[in-house]
């Protein structure tokens, strides 16, 4: 029996045919038929021991179910040549977070045997030349190095017509990385190997869902993970209505900024013990005057302003109108107005001075645009002048490092998601459960916390208080303090003491 299209219906199958067309075009990448490896062999003094290693920056495939490579990631390892058994030695995968970050942060700030050189003072990097150096306070001499830069990111991307956008959500990206990096173990034969993960900031999201991931679906056990600058529960770290704990985890943070710039009506001299004492007074009389809202009485909140005024150093009226909510966008603002400065938010140590004094948020972030152009002219260097990528070749798809794949207004926040599993509990991104459940299932796994005292972006208590839920297992949780922000390692004391927390940790988990 012949079947016959109407108009109508030729119509929708040729428009339908159009849209698939564009969608090839939208997605379309120059071809990438074989993997691009590019390899040097290297030498360099780190943690006081000679290391002879191999630097290999490079595509490694991943595969959909039909076994078509669908992404390449392009990665950048160093790998110790002479290891006595080289399929036992650790090895731990880096990246940073974003959502949409490449991994050249840590990559060029802290973990590479090179390193880009900022002011340890806050002040901006100015412009080139900038300064690259050896780096031989770095943790080769304990485990190699795999810096990951998730697709869109650095050079990884999608491969063929696949879209870009399925890898980017907070389970779709960790699903995407643990592709990689069960195909990298398969690739180099380091099954055995002890195995860690270190991300930074949205990293951290990445590394819960991540070690979820390989231990459940590939069933490769992670030795440890390092939580650089933590947020894994986002109630404690965004402000939104209702939401009293972002309120209290900020609070330490205020009082330790406002320290550093001496805006404490009366400064204590210990950093430490006074933070103690915040973090005390904020779990406390400070969350149940929160909780009781308008039942307080005017003693009781004048009793909350007081004390408020003592911990930040803001006006007592400012306090009262607020209704002792500090919203971290206007603390950034309020806390030097009457200087005419702002702090920063990643590391509120910098300063910034805007022409509208009266604002009530900063127009930008000093520590973002102190910091940023080092960092992308150090990786760019490196990878021509000591990686020998060759960025000209034509079978690379004369690919440009991407620092961001912009990814955030497409990424999948997984909300509302009915009938699964979500990160976001309904309406706050949450992943220690993912967290936690591979710290059970692997009772060998420990997890580092370092934090930066001076981090509005991943407030150090918000992360205390993320990993005081009862998912966790905290007897294997360790935390470490800087003086420093969200990228401690800028802060030439934090940077040694950073690397040393590092290596005792692989070295206790190995």
């Amino acid at each position: 029996m012949k079947k016959f299209i109407t108009g109508a219906a030729l119509s929708a199958v040729l428009l339908a045919g159009s849209a698939l067309a564009d969608d090839k075009k939208k997605y379309a990448n120059p071809p990438v038929k074989e993997p691009q490896v590019f390899t040097t062999e290297k030498s360099g003094t780190f943690g006081g021991k000679k290391i002879n290693y191999r630097t290999i920056a490079g595509d490694t495939f991943t595969y959909m179910e039909n076994g078509e490579a669908d992404a390449t990631f392009f990665a950048y390892e160093y790998i110790k040549k002479d290891a006595k058994d080289p399929s036992t030695r650790p090895v731990t995968f880096v990246f940073n977070g974003g959502p949409g970050s490449a991994s050249m942060w840590l990559h060029m700030g802290v973990f590479g045997p090179k390193r880009a050189v900022i002011p340890s003072d806050p002040d901006d990097d100015g412009a080139a030349p900038y300064k690259v150096m050896d780096n031989p306070e770095t943790v080769l001499d304990a485990t190699d190095l795999v810096f990951i830069d998730p697709i869109g990111t650095g050079m990884s991307r999608s491969l063929g017509d696949n879209n870009p956008q399925k890898h980017w959500g907070v389970l779709e990206d960790g699903k995407s990385v643990a592709r990689f990096i069960r195909q990298w173990v398969q690739n180099n034969n380091r099954w055995n190997s002890p195995k860690f993960i270190a991300g930074e900031s949205y990293g951290t999201v990445r590394s819960a869902v991540l070690a979820d991931e390989l231990t459940n679906r590939h069933n490769i056990g992670l030795n440890g993970i390092m939580l650089i600058s933590a947020v894994l529960d986002y109630q404690n770290s965004r402000i939104q209505d209702g939401s009293i704990m972002s309120y209290v985890s900020f609070l330490p943070s205020y009082a330790a900024t406002a320290w550093y710039h001496n805006k404490l009506p009366n400064k204590p001299a210990n950093l430490e013990a006074f933070l103690n004492e915040v973090r005390e007074f904020a779990a406390g009389e400070y969350a149940q005057a929160l909780i009781q809202g308008n039942r307080l009485s005017t003693a009781q909140e004048q009793a909350i302003i007081d004390k408020l005024h003592a911990y930040t150093g803001l006006k007592k009226q400012y306090l009262k109108n607020t209704n002792m909510r500090i919203h971290v966008f206007r603390f950034f603002k309020e806390l030097m107005r009457d200087e005419g400065k702002v702090v920063g938010r990643l590391d509120s140590r910098y300063l910034g001075e805007e022409p509208d004094a009266a604002g009530e948020f900063f127009s930008g972030d000093p520590f973002a645009y102190a910091s940023g152009n080092a960092f992308n002219v150090a990786i760019n260097s490196h990878l021509t002048d000591f990686m020998g990528v060759d960025f000209s070749k034509p079978e690379l798809g004369r690919r440009i490092y991407n620092m961001s794949a912009r990814a955030s207004k497409g990424w999948k926040w997984n909300w509302n998601v009915w009938g699964k599993s979500v990160p976001n509990g309904g309406r706050f991104v949450n992943v220690i459960p993912y967290l936690g459940k591979a710290m059970r299932r692997n009772k060998d796994m420990g997890v580092l916390v370092t934090s930066g005292y001076y981090d509005f972006a991943t407030p150090f208590f918000g992360a205390e208080n993320a990993l005081a839920e009862v998912d966790i297992v905290k007897d294997r949780v360790e935390y470490t303090y800087y003086e420093a922000g969200h990228m401690m390692y800028v802060h030439e004391p934090s940077r040694l003491k950073f690397l040393n927390d590092i290596r005792d940790f692989i070295k206790k988990y190995e």
